[in-house]
């Protein structure tokens, strides 16, 4: 690089840009090295600056070189016309830009003129702007006389025998002066595109999303990658809150908002549709109830889905039942929990325009806010159909241990199927333990069985959670243990609507005086179809029960 300074030119500065003009508002965010040969007010300047607008950060030092023995530093005027090399160099894993400069003919200086440490990743915007600007209205001569580099390693040292000669001061026309200046800003932007090149290509290769026709139905329900992978620091391991069968969940922080969310990364299962699959999230977004987690929206990008929603401080249901043995949930905030499950759980099935049927009811998927209300999460698995008809769902969906046995021979799902998990989760917070312990005695690897064979035994109350200790009121542990069995019943049509599970819970109704008969009946006559699925029909479920049983007691035929 040559610089030959007219009248009062101030200099030149490369610059990256989110816009195209010059102003200088806090919302222009750009990344500039400059060349300066005077102030603005007149004054002569020498130095070399870097400077970060966005971040309000800024480097400068006098032209120069520091020399590799240590004994000090060479000025270097720019605007001598003397041939001068120039190295910008960007290193993305130690985050640093490094500005060196030298006389030709001679090696890169050891240490850098300008160093800046600072991650330039997340804050240059998807859409940028590369060019020259002069510094200040006057001009001065640039010239670009050879570059080379390389993407991947150091670059070849120029062959300065090749290089141009510089023109002649006297002998220049206008229009090539014109001509120079143009050439010169050319090159020197070659320079520093292709040092950052590949980080830009980078950074649009990893946030690159494939947006299709239908979607646009989607779009108020739909995130950009490049939010959520800033919302959770690039899916650190810091930002972790848990992980499952199904996939990890992420904390997060909208950019422009700084709403909490939480994201979960999830496989989708390739035998549904996308687009299917994306409908019936947008149709569960638009849920809103108490006790239901919201479900804020969606992003796709290769092959991977992440579902959106509201962030619970308190976490999941059960951190506090098994990994965290200092923070003990007493009776009166379990039952709680029980409840505001049953009332978002029957909001799903019974409540909104459509039939929602989770296929996920477990600790893991209830959350927990600040004030220890439980909200129903994650309805990565939910299936959607009308009143009165079927789903159509033909795959085993859910976690071990809460799957029904129609759902496990079938693999069709519904309301029913929902009702057994939540049996399975009323035991589960009430024992304290999971529904399935291999390494428990023959009598206790199954929950469900342990606590009928207790109930059997005349002495239920021996399997609820020891760290209880005796602050529990009898009649309640007794009603969710019993409701828990008849809800986790092996024969669909023997267990009830969640809105009668909420009569129950709530007082309104008590459970017949033969339901220990009617749990141990584990097989009834016309309980199942000839295809194995239950009967779940009004008439055919009024058969199986007593005569003290109430129709409205039955589940719906879903």
């Amino acid at each position: 690089m040559a610089t030959r300074k007219t009248a009062a030119g101030c200099g030149l500065s490369f610059n990256i840009s989110s816009t195209k003009g010059l102003n200088s508002s806090a919302s222009n965010r750009s990344v500039s090295v400059g060349f300066h040969t005077a102030k603005t007010d007149g004054k002569d300047v020498n130095e070399v600056a870097i400077n970060v607008s966005g971040l309000d950060t800024y480097r400068n030092n006098s032209a120069g070189y520091y020399k590799d023995d240590g004994s000090g530093f060479v000025d270097i005027e720019i605007a001598s016309g003397a041939l001068i090399q120039v190295w910008v160099e960007y290193n993305n894993s130690a985050k640093q830009l490094d500005v060196t400069m030298h006389s030709i003919y001679t090696c890169k200086p050891k240490t850098p003129l300008l160093s800046l440490r600072k991650d330039l990743y997340p804050y240059l915007l998807e859409y940028m702007y590369v060019g020259f600007t002069s510094v200040g209205s006057p001009t001065s001569s640039h010239y670009i006389l050879g570059w080379n580099f390389n993407s991947t390693g150091p670059v070849l040292p120029i062959a300065h025998s090749r290089l141009p000669k510089l023109p002649d001061e006297k002998d220049r026309s206008l229009s090539r002066k014109i001509l120079a200046i143009s050439l010169s800003i050319s090159g020197l932007t070659l320079i520093i595109v292709l040092v950052f090149g590949v980080v830009f290509y980078l950074k649009r290769k990893k946030f690159l999303e494939v947006i299709e026709d239908w979607e646009v139905q989607f779009g108020p329900h739909r995130f950009t990658y490049k939010d959520l992978f800033i919302a959770t620091k690039g899916f650190k391991n810091s930002e972790l809150l848990g992980r499952g069968g199904f996939g990890k969940v992420f904390k997060g922080i909208l950019p422009l908002s700084s709403i909490p969310i939480a994201v979960k990364k999830i496989s989708h299962d390739s035998k549904q549709g996308m687009r299917e699959f994306l409908a019936e999230i947008a149709t569960i977004g638009r849920l809103r109830h108490p006790d239901l987690v919201r479900l804020l929206g969606y992003c796709r990008r290769k092959g991977e889905l992440y579902l959106v929603y509201d962030f619970m401080p308190k976490g999941s249901l059960d951190r506090f039942l098994y990994q965290q043995p200092d923070q003990v949930l007493d009776w009166s905030q379990r039952f709680k929990i029980i409840k505001d499950v049953a009332s978002g759980l029957c909001y799903l099935h019974q409540q909104w325009v459509q039939v929602i049927i989770h296929r996920d009811i477990k600790p893991a998927n209830i959350l927990l806010d600040e004030n220890m209300n439980a909200k129903l999460g994650d309805f990565g698995l939910a299936k959607l159909c009308d009143h009165g008809i079927d789903s159509q769902s033909s795959n085993v969906a859910g976690t071990f241990g809460y799957i029904s046995p129609e759902l496990s021979r079938t693999g069709k799902s519904s309301t029913s199927s929902d009702v057994f998990a939540f049996g399975v989760f009323m035991l589960e917070i009430t024992c304290g333990r999971k529904p399935i312990e291999p390494r428990g005695s023959p009598s206790e690897i199954v929950l469900t069985d342990w606590v009928l064979d207790r109930w059997d035994s005349g002495d239920i109350l021996q399997v609820v959670d020891e760290k209880l200790g005796h602050k529990y009121l009898e009649e309640q542990v007794t009603l969710v243990l019993k409701l828990g069995l008849l809800c986790s019943h092996p024969v669909a049509a023997t267990r009830p609507s969640m809105s009668s599970v909420m009569q129950f819970l709530d007082g309104v109704a008590t459970l017949p005086h033969n339901l220990l008969e009617l749990v141990n009946a584990r097989k009834i006559d016309g309980g199942f179809d000839a295809l194995g699925e239950a009967k779940e029909s009004p008439g055919a479920s009024s058969n199986t029960f007593s005569s003290v049983m109430m129709e409205s007691f039955v589940s719906g035929g879903r």
